[in-house]
This record gives structure tokens, sequence and C-alpha cells, in this order.
């Protein structure tokens, strides 16, 4: 075997038995998971999410997760908790401690810690029998066969399987508390995940000028119309309702068919019911609009009058695209 099929052996090997494990969670739940589940959906206070090494990290993960899921979590050091950060603690929170052994001698100082308090206190560990598992208050269960690690000593299997189980954690909370599309942008407002969320038409298509020529526009006036607005396209009006659009490509289009001209008028060269799309349509559905049928801008409208254009470009810009 070549270093390159080793290499790939390896690597399917780890995937593979990561994998199994991960599978295997499913048969690990109990009535546990939905007591704690319902634990930090009842409780007024936030999730304190504390653990230790590559633990930690972990941890880490899954207070980002549950706080962009509406369900408020801090981070605790494991080591720190014991050199003050125990102070983040309210009466009202719920600790979720990760550990894969749960008798490291960091969880076993801090654990009666917690315990004196009035806080409950959710374990995450591979070991139910450990010192942490019989402390808490619920146990979800993370044991896992071996490491991915060829010693079996690198925590990899262990790691991943802690981060599913959060991952399922955060995703019936955010069940259990109806957490919509909308009340996702409120938290991701930035990057192209909150833009799909949250940006409209309107936020596009009013940066941009608003081309517009009249039915007895000659075709000169077009073209110079066109140019100016530089969008590729122009709206064809009559009392500022849309009667047709004229781009780019039926300028060309124009030239290749008819030799002079100088007498065409916009009527003549418009092609009639172009698609719209309204100014507080989600900019999402632009984009899926203008995909469906090939085309590359839409006319804006606004109570069913001219209000713009939105090109794809703007899209692009955006990174909607």
């Amino acid at each position: 075997m070549n270093k390159a099929d080793s290499i790939l052996k390896k690597a399917k090997d780890t995937i593979d038995i990561e994998s199994q494990a991960i599978a295997n969670l499913s048969n690990l739940l109990d009535e546990d998971f939905a007591k704690a589940t319902q634990l930090i959906y009842n409780s007024k206070g936030r999730v304190i999410i504390t653990g230790i090494g590559k633990s930690a990290i972990i941890a880490n993960k899954i207070v980002a997760t549950l706080n962009s899921t509406g369900t408020p979590s801090i981070f605790m050091h494991a080591a720190d908790a014991i050199h003050g950060d125990l102070g983040l603690i309210l009466k009202d929170d719920v600790v979720v401690c990760l550990s894969k052994s749960g008798n490291t001698p960091e969880i076993k100082v801090l654990v009666p810690l917690i315990k004196n308090a009035p806080n409950k206190m959710i374990a995450i560990t591979g070991n139910k029998d450990s010192f942490l598992g019989q402390q808490a208050d619920f146990v979800l269960n993370t044991f896992v066969e071996k490491e991915a690690c060829p010693n079996n000593l690198a925590p990899t299997t262990s790691t991943t399987a802690q981060l599913v189980i959060g991952d399922a954690l955060a995703i019936c909370l955010l069940e259990l508390r109806g957490f919509s599309s909308n009340d996702f942008a409120k938290y991701h407002p930035g990057g192209t995940l909150g833009k799909k969320l949250y940006l409209r038409v309107y936020d596009l298509s009013s940066a941009n000028q608003k081309p517009k020529v009249s039915l007895d526009t000659n075709v000169k006036q077009v073209i110079i119309e066109i140019t100016e607005k530089m969008l590729g396209v122009t709206a064809v009006l009559e009392d500022n309702n849309i009667i047709g659009i004229i781009t780019d490509g039926d300028l060309r289009r124009m030239l290749s068919k008819t030799k002079d001209f100088s007498n065409l008028l916009a009527k003549d060269i418009m092609s009639k019911n172009p698609k719209t799309i309204e100014t507080n349509a989600m900019a999402v559905d632009a984009m899926e609009l203008m995909e469906k049928h090939g085309i590359s801008q839409l006319l804006v409208e606004e109570e069913g009058l001219y209000a713009g254009v939105v090109h794809l470009h703007d899209l692009i810009k955006e990174g909607i695209l």
C-alpha cells in the first residue's frame, strides 16, 4: 500500500469509528435527556456550560449553538471556576458539565461547589458511574467504545459525541421554543445567512437608479437611458405603470434584425409583461425568480407602481447568491 492509500484508509477508518459511535448515541438516550431539556426550557436563568481540556472547547461550541437558537448560555472553564469564576452562576441558572471520564481532579473539586448551591446540574459524560455521573441531577450519556486515535488516547470520538449531544439538546430546545426563521434572523444579522433571512428587495433597489422611458421614446434615447443608469435595462412606463421592459439583449436583437432603427420607438422593441417583484419581498425571493426565468434584472413595484430595478449583481454583492 502506497503512502496516499495508507492516509486515505486511516481517514476512512477514523470516520467509520466516529460515525458508528454517533449512531450508537441514540441507543443511549433515556428519560434523563428529556428531563434535562425540560429543566433548561422551564428555567428562568441561563445555561452555564463548563469543562476542561478538549471538553472545554466543545462546551464553547455548544454555548454558541444554544445562544444562536434562543437559549442564553455562558461558558465557564472548570479550572477558572474554582479560582473565582463560580460567581458567574446565578441562582436560577442550570449548570451543564462536560467530562469524558467524569473523574478528573478539576471536576472532583468543582462539582461539590456547584452542589452546595441550589442550581441543578446536568452531566454530559461517557461514564455514568463516575464521580460526575453520580453527583449530577441528570446524566446525558456519551459513552464511546474507543477513540479514533490509534492509541485510544487523544479525545476524538468522545468529543464528537459530546458535540452531537449538545446539538441534539439545542435543537430540542429550539423546537420547544417555537424558534422560527425570523427569530433566527434576529440573532444572525450579519453574513450571508442573516441577509437571506432579513434583506428585502427595497434594501437593494433603493440604492439603484430608476431607468424609465415612455412608449413613444425613440431608440436613441432608450440607449442613452440604459447606458446612463448602468443597469442594462429600462422600464417602459405609462402613468408610472409598467407596460414593458427593454434590456441590453433587446437592443442587440434589434440591431441584428434592423438596418435602419432611427424611427423605432420603445414600444416597437420592448418585451411586454416583464417579470416584477414587490419592494417588500425578500431578496432571496428575487434571486429565485431570476434563476427560474434565466434573467438578471427584475423591475420593482410598490402598490402596483414602478419603484426601480433589482439586478443580479446586487444579490451577488450582498452574498445572497
